[in-house]
This record gives structure tokens, sequence and C-alpha cells, in this order.
């Protein structure tokens, strides 16, 4: 299985030491999860902003008094 050689000071490793002691696991097996992780977070974030894009129009119908202005529209107000 291909291995992954992580230079760290030792302040970094002794801060990696303890959130992976945090969360009950193992070094190795904490900085292993940590980019599979940052995948699953990032998906989120592109499925929740899709999900947003796809519903703007019924959040600014139902609170139309808190729509913040397009962006187009701010640049043409302060180019005024």
């Amino acid at each position: 299985m291909p291995s992954l050689n992580i230079s760290f000071t030792e302040d970094e490793l002794e801060a990696v030491r303890a959130a992976a002691a945090a969360e009950g696991k193992s070094l190795k097996q904490y900085v292993h999860d940590l980019p599979l992780r940052e995948q699953q977070r990032l998906q989120f974030v592109r499925y929740a902003v899709a999900w947003g894009e796809q519903h703007r129009g019924e959040f600014d119908e139902a609170f139309a008094n808190e729509v913040p202005p397009h962006p187009q529209d701010r640049q043409r107000v302060e180019a005024a």
C-alpha cells in the first residue's frame, strides 16, 4: 500500500497529536482521515450551494423584505 512521509515542525506535530487525541484516534488514522473529510466537506458545500441556487426564487419570494441586492445592482449604485 502506498504511504506518505509528511514533515511537521515540533509545534505543528504537537497540535496534530492533540487533535488526534481529542477525536480518540491514532495520529496515523487522524492524518489519514483528514483529506477524506475535506473531500466530503467540499462535496457537501457544492450540493448545498446548488440547492440554494435552485431555491433562491422561493426564498426571495418568502422573504421579499430581506433580499440582498444583486451584486450587479451594487456595482451600478457604487458607480453612480
